[in-house]
């Protein structure tokens, strides 16, 4: 929850516009403001208070404690013109709240962190545990100072700076390691001994598989828990889960273990544990569950492909049968490949979740003249692969076997990368082996809709014109159908030096089915540069405007020319065609395409 805190008029109206913003999100304290600040500061993950930051640090200084649970501090001035992450930047997520708050209210945020200053990854911002020497070895990450990477697997981790290696050979410093470097930076679900200079990074890879006895007490089950781990060597702080079979979903003991634990408890069916493999298999189980094995067979069913690094262990009260056992799987770490849309051109259609992927991202992927046109917001350190034109497929599997390998990969491409982009070929290059998410984009349609006006205001459907990989006979048969339909037609890779006939022949289809008069649109390089755009006729239209960075546009036989403008009639039954055709749809109640 954001508790908002205002002592002005203004501070309460930018207080309702973040409450809007955010439904069910925000509480807004009221009265005197030092209760407020200090009512919210103990209920709240963050603030945001509307106040000079003055009198803002005036009021939170004597409640803060520890920067890992203090909330974070957002302090907006009268004006809005800014908004400044007052604590917590990382720990208390300050800094990302100032970024929220900046988008909702037109302000600029202002984040100090040293890190995020200049785009590199805090140590404690990479979403797992981090411990040791965190303070010295950041500040050795930030300074440039050699920091020689240390990890037992390759993990999904945003792009570290270039001074963060794995390799030997960096540039010895007083206090040098044997391979050159001060600092180390350990990845690792082991405990390793502490040292100064040395920060380590605790992956959830650990699966905590557990049987219990109806009635077992929590502690039992920790202490198993906590015992099989230090025997093990493993940090507790690696664990991701403690894993039973359904049976057990509400036994107190174990739902009371994982939340001591801070984990989820996750349950599987007797029938899907019986079929894992496991070394020590029982009669006990299979009677009372239906499975021969609970603890290693949960630990596996929760880390498929893993491994299983400590067999089935028994609780050893004192005085009594033991009532638990307990096994630990390790997950194999599953690279992770964004497949990210930039949109057409401009960089301020290029979504917010985009650019957050872009910013996750170690390795990006793609057409070197998009990788240009975001290179300047990748973080120091990503890897770019990129490639010419026509080599779609290679950089599909360049992308896929990345993520194989555990990175973290964004393989990017213009408008959506799932409208004859990226996304089918690597998708069908993919498995389950690795993680994939989908960033959407406004599409080179959309783009050159909403400036030809609202030629998409009804169905339609995109074709793209090249044959390359695609036989002309199955794009006519499509043109073909498109026509019969009367459906407004986009068309996507019109016309090259190469393809210059397809186009006049899908034209000639649609006049078939459509008046000479139809209107049809064309737009390049939609909101690029270089963008120009016009509506003309059926009839009129000069093939030679068109090339292949171009959208064509074909309205249907209700499309029309408004004012210059590309109009579709939606087609609700109660708006008279007189109507559509002369004043379109706009200010008409219930014509704003809302209602589908």
């Amino acid at each position: 929850m954001i508790g908002l805190i205002a002592a002005t008029a203004a501070g309460s109206i930018a207080s309702e516009r973040l409450t809007a913003a955010w439904p069910g999100r925000c509480r807004v304290y009221e009265g005197p403001v030092r209760e407020a600040v200090a009512r919210a500061f103990a209920e709240c993950e963050g603030l945001v208070c509307f106040l000079a930051t003055g009198a803002a640090v005036r009021l939170v200084a004597p409640l803060l404690t520890d920067k890992a649970a203090d909330p974070g501090v957002v302090c907006v001035d009268e004006a809005l013109r800014h908004a400044v992450a007052l604590v917590g930047g990382h720990g208390g997520g300050a800094n990302e709240l100032a970024r929220q708050v900046a988008d909702v209210l037109g302000c600029a945020p202002v984040v100090t962190t040293a890190t995020d200053a200049v785009d590199v990854p805090g140590l404690d911002t990479l979403g797992w545990p981090v411990e040791g020497a965190v303070a010295a070895v950041g500040r050795a990450v930030l300074d440039g100072e050699p920091v020689r990477l240390d990890a037992d697997a390759v993990h999904p981790l945003p792009a570290l700076p270039p001074n963060v290696s794995p390799v030997d050979g960096a540039v010895t410093v007083d206090g040098a390691t044997a391979d050159g470097a001060a600092f180390t930076l350990r990845v690792t679900d082991r405990e390793v001994p502490g040292e100064g200079r040395t920060a380590v990074l605790r992956p959830p890879t650990l699966v905590v598989g557990v049987g219990a006895s109806r009635g077992v007490g929590t502690e039992e089950v920790l202490e198993l828990i906590t015992r099989t781990l230090a025997d093990a060597g493993l940090s507790p702080r690696s664990v991701a889960e403690l894993a039973t079979v359904d049976a057990k979903a509400d036994e107190a003991g174990l739902v009371e273990a994982a939340a001591r634990l801070g984990v989820p408890l996750v349950t599987h069916p007797a029938e899907v544990l019986a079929a894992v493999e496991v070394p020590n298999p029982s009669e006990a189980p299979l009677a009372a569950v239906g499975t021969p094995s609970v603890a290693e067979a949960a630990a596996l069913a929760g880390a498929p492909g893993g491994e299983l690094i400590v067999p089935k262990r028994k609780s050893s009260p004192e005085g009594r049968p033991a009532m638990c056992t307990a096994a630990v799987a390790r997950r194999r770490p599953r690279g992770r490949l964004a497949v990210v849309g930039l949109g057409p051109g401009a960089r301020d259609l290029l979504t917010p979740r985009a650019r957050e992927e872009l910013r996750r991202a170690s390795v990006v992927v793609g057409l070197d003249q998009y990788v240009d046109q975001v290179r300047d917001l990748l973080r120091p350190g990503t890897r770019v692969l990129e490639s010419g034109l026509g080599a779609e497929e290679e950089r599909a599997r360049t992308a896929v076997a990345e993520a194989r390998a555990g990175h973290a990969v964004a393989l990017i491409g213009s408008g959506d990368a799932g409208v004859y982009a990226m996304a089918s070929p690597a998708l069908a290059e993919a498995s389950d082996d690795i993680d994939v998410t989908g960033v959407p984009g406004v599409t080179a349609a959309l783009a050159a809709a909403a400036i030809l006006g609202a030629p998409l205001g009804h169905d339609h459907v995109s074709i793209s014109l090249s044959d390359l990989h695609t036989p002309w006979e199955v794009i006519e048969r499509r043109v073909r159908a498109a026509a019969e339909s009367d459906l407004v037609v986009t068309f996507y890779n019109p016309r090259s030096r190469g393809r210059h006939w397809q186009l006049p022949k899908a034209l000639d289809i649609l006049a078939g089915h459509r008046s000479p008069t139809t209107p049809v649109g064309i737009v390049h390089a939609a909101t690029r540069a270089d963008e120009r755009s016009s509506v003309t006729t059926l009839a009129a239209l000069d093939v030679e405007q068109v090339d292949m960075v171009t959208v064509v546009v074909v309205g249907n036989t209700a499309t029309r020319n408004v004012a210059g403008r590309m109009v579709t009639p939606r087609g609700y039954r109660w708006q008279t065609a007189g109507a559509a055709e002369t004043a379109g749809t706009a200010g008409t109640p219930g014509a704003s395409g809302g209602e589908q």
